[in-house]
């Protein structure tokens, strides 16, 4: 099985071979971060490290959008929705708003929570049972909107 690092190493030549510079620009940025993380941890990482860190990125650039388009730099918002895009293809699928919001209820029912104040209790359980695939900034909404 092909680590994730030579996966996105793969990709990135191949994207250099398509004269695809763009691509691999962002490949190249991802390959560097995961290596620091290597480095710093002193061991090659696992796969779900790198998933983080590549969830961090893709936060870090989706924050980035907001603050473009508030800025009215709709080029620049846009640089960063691709980067995204690209970025995207290396971690889970993540679910999808409703399939969020199937677990945050259940999280609510299973937990008895009644009010606002028992939001960390929830989203823990929602994490829990969602894992990886789950975007905890959208639960979070999707909590504070039911228990309030």
């Amino acid at each position: 099985k092909m680590s994730f690092i030579d996966k996105i190493k793969t990709d990135m030549y191949s994207a250099m071979k398509d004269k695809k510079q763009y691509k691999s620009i962002i490949l190249r940025s991802l390959l560097a971060k995961l290596k620091e993380a290597e480095i710093n941890s002193k061991k090659p990482i696992t796969d779900k490290q790198c998933i983080s860190i590549i969830k961090t990125m893709i936060k870090q650039r989706k924050e980035a959008v907001d603050l473009y388009l508030e800025g009215n730099r709709k080029d620049l918002a846009n640089i960063e929705k691709k980067e995204c895009e690209i970025l995207e293809k290396y971690i889970p699928k993540m679910m999808s708003e409703s399939e969020i919001k199937i677990i945050v209820e259940k999280a609510i029912n299973d937990s008895n929570a009644t009010n606002i104040n028992e939001i960390g209790k929830v989203m823990s359980l929602v994490m829990k049972i969602g894992g990886d695939r789950i975007d905890g900034k959208i639960a979070n909404e999707f909590v504070r909107e039911l228990l309030s």
